[in-house]
């Protein structure tokens, strides 16, 4: 078992090595090929391609959930090449903006990938999401595989970094665009890693229910007071992001906060029902439960049972 593990840890390791190299050749290939000069849809392109790549392995190996890491890994990886590429990374004029961004979303990235990777079994188990999509749409089952499990979530979590982008791409283009850190900015980071934090405690605490009450509804620590309180921190990292990036730009940009509306949208709509019918269905006392507590506020609804 631990065999297949180790094989399967360095398949996927692998995987993303490639995705890599293929993401930086694309974005230099799209300025010199095809001369695209903005620096955000350079990056959107490579982006894609990478996913496509990793789609193709997952087909080949039959499980989508090589895609699952991708996730976490992607923002963290593409924000320190792109600050390395456009010379941001000066000791003696990185802005504390920057900073700020680069090391929420970095603990955010780390904490998340650990948290699969503590959780990843190996290649012969998929997640049960896409095997209920598999099973239910066979025949379509291909287009959900790329459009609904990997391409989607890429472009949510693309503009979910996109403020961060906008602010990368103006201090290299129009730094007098990009104010000084402020209140705001550190009140964004604030939320952003506070809501880190809030996974790594609901993570760890739900693992630890679950070595002792395997198959019991987890209503402890975090999950006393919301069922889903790792949704709620991922919801709260990008709007600390939005947060983060907006504090410091002109107002024009305040569009940009459209990544972590879609990201919101994406947990209220599909991700929280698909697991609030998995866990109807599989724990009677689940539906008491929902009763109880709310969904991601962290305030209870009552006591009553």
């Amino acid at each position: 078992m631990e065999k297949t593990r180790s094989r399967s840890f360095l398949i996927i390791l692998l995987t993303y090595i490639l995705a890599l190299i293929t993401g930086i050749f694309v974005y230099n290939l799209t300025g010199s090929l095809w001369e695209i000069k903005g620096i955000i849809p350079k990056i959107f392109i490579a982006d894609t391609v990478a996913t496509i790549l990793v789609w193709l392995v997952g087909v080949y190996y039959k499980n989508s959930s090589v895609y699952d890491p991708y996730w976490s890994v992607a923002p963290p990886v593409i924000m320190i090449l792109l600050a390395f590429h456009l010379n941001l990374l000066d000791p003696g004029t990185i802005p504390a903006s920057l900073v700020l961004l680069l090391a929420a979303v970095w603990f955010w990235g780390i904490r998340l990938t650990a948290n699969w990777a503590y959780t990843f079994r190996d290649l012969g188990v998929q997640d049960w999401r896409y095997t209920k999509f598999r099973n239910d749409f066979p025949g379509i089952w291909q287009l959900i595989n790329f459009f609904g499990i990997h391409y989607m979530p890429t472009l949510i979590v693309f503009f979910a970094m996109l403020p961060a982008l906008v602010v990368m791409e103006n201090l290299h283009t129009s730094p007098d665009n990009v104010g000084p850190a402020n209140l705001l900015t550190f009140a964004g980071f604030t939320i952003s890693a506070g809501a880190a934090l809030i996974q790594l405690l609901a993570d760890r605490q739900l693992h630890s229910f679950r070595r002792t009450h395997a198959g019991s509804v987890c209503e402890t620590g975090l999950w006393k007071y919301a069922r889903h309180p790792n949704y709620s921190g991922e919801i709260l990292m990008w709007w600390g992001v939005y947060l983060m990036s907006i504090s410091v730009l002109p107002f024009h940009y305040w569009w940009t906060g459209i990544g972590a509306l879609l990201n919101t949208m994406m947990f209220l709509f599909i991700s929280i029902p698909l697991m609030e019918n998995r866990q109807l269905a599989n724990k009677p006392e689940y539906a008491s439960y929902r009763n109880r507590v709310s969904a991601l506020t962290f305030v209870r609804k009552s006591t009553k049972t």
